[in-house]
């Protein structure tokens, strides 16, 4: 029959390693032509906003789909995974938290093949819960010294820098202001909802690996044109899904001040078919959206470490 795994199991199951090799794992199918992923699309009524992301991995026997429902009361996440070969339900996973480790692992693929190898110091903006496990994933894949963060709210700040800290075992400071986030930091994340530009261009060093997180919506900005500027490689998880709903880098394509040959796709740098970091001092920038391919990569390995681990319960329908 198939299987139903709560926030619990996938709690239960779900490690950064994982997910980081999941996430990889996908955008290198995807770049061989062994996968097959859908842009997201949202269905919009005045209260409420459904948005579906689907997709195929054959070589992971599976293909499903993502669907999110999005109000004022919260956001609600399902997995729905089906076997590629017979088309049967294998399982259902919520995936709340299967969805901010696998947005947090593209950032740390992404670091792991663009940022410098001495890379350090880790400036950050965002607190919430999407921030949690982005810091994770620099730090599985950076030995990092020192991460400042910065928010306008001052006891949500405090709070995250001390639980962060004692998790990941970093010295994990409140920044000043943003320009302190920026100056001096090797890498620089944003996991915001931001409609307007962060930092200034001219804060950046050298040789910075960028991750924007945040703008996978039209109504989202993070970066101004000044920061892309600066930067010689734009990688994006898909240039497909960049191209739809990439707001930090939509208003400068529609002006001709950004062309899509620019855009490199994360698949193709793992691959070695587009390059990478070339020099110690460029500045490379990861823009994320989010694929349905990460999802089900991920989704397809806790079905198979549930059922090993006899976690989940049965659906009275499936397989």
């Amino acid at each position: 029959m198939a299987l139903f795994l709560t926030e619990s199991d996938v709690a239960q199951l779900l490690t950064m390693p994982l997910a980081l090799e999941a996430v990889e794992a996908a955008h290198r199918a995807l770049a061989a032509g062994r996968a097959v992923d859908v842009p997201r699309q949202r269905t919009r009524l005045p209260q409420t906003t459904l948005h579906v992301l689907q997709g195929a991995l054959p070589d992971f026997g599976v293909i499903g789909y993502k669907a999110y429902t999005s109000n004022r009361s919260g956001v609600r996440f399902l997995v729905h995974l089906y076997d590629a070969s017979s088309g049967s339900l294998r399982a259902v996973l919520e995936a709340d938290r299967l969805g901010m480790m696998r947005t947090a692992a593209a950032s740390g693929v992404a670091t792991r093949c663009l940022a410098r190898p001495e890379a350090r110091v880790l400036g950050m903006f965002g607190t919430g819960w999407q921030a949690e496990g982005h810091l994770e994933a620099i730090a599985a894949v950076r030995a990092l010294d020192r991460v400042k963060v910065y928010s306008r709210n001052a006891e949500r700040l405090q709070n995250f820098c001390r639980r962060m800290s004692e998790r990941l075992g970093l010295e994990v400071r409140a920044a000043a202001s943003p320009e302190d986030v920026v100056r001096g930091s090797d890498l620089v994340s944003t996991v915001t909802t931001a409609a307007s530009p962060l930092f200034g261009g001219d804060w950046l060093a050298p040789g910075t690996h960028i991750n924007a997180a945040g703008s996978n919506s039209l109504i989202r900005r993070e970066l101004g044109e000044d920061v892309l500027k600066r930067c010689s490689a734009i990688v994006v998880d898909s240039v497909e899904t960049a191209l739809r709903e990439a707001g930090d880098l939509l208003p400068w394509l529609e002006k001709g001040r950004l062309h899509v040959g620019q855009l490199r796709d994360l698949g193709q740098v793992l691959a070695g078919r587009q390059p990478a970091r070339t020099t110690v001092d460029e500045i490379t920038l990861f823009e994320s959206q989010g694929l349905a391919v990460q999802d089900l990569a991920l989704a397809a390995r806790l079905e198979s470490l549930a059922r090993t681990r006899g976690l989940g319960s049965e659906l009275p329908y499936g397989a």
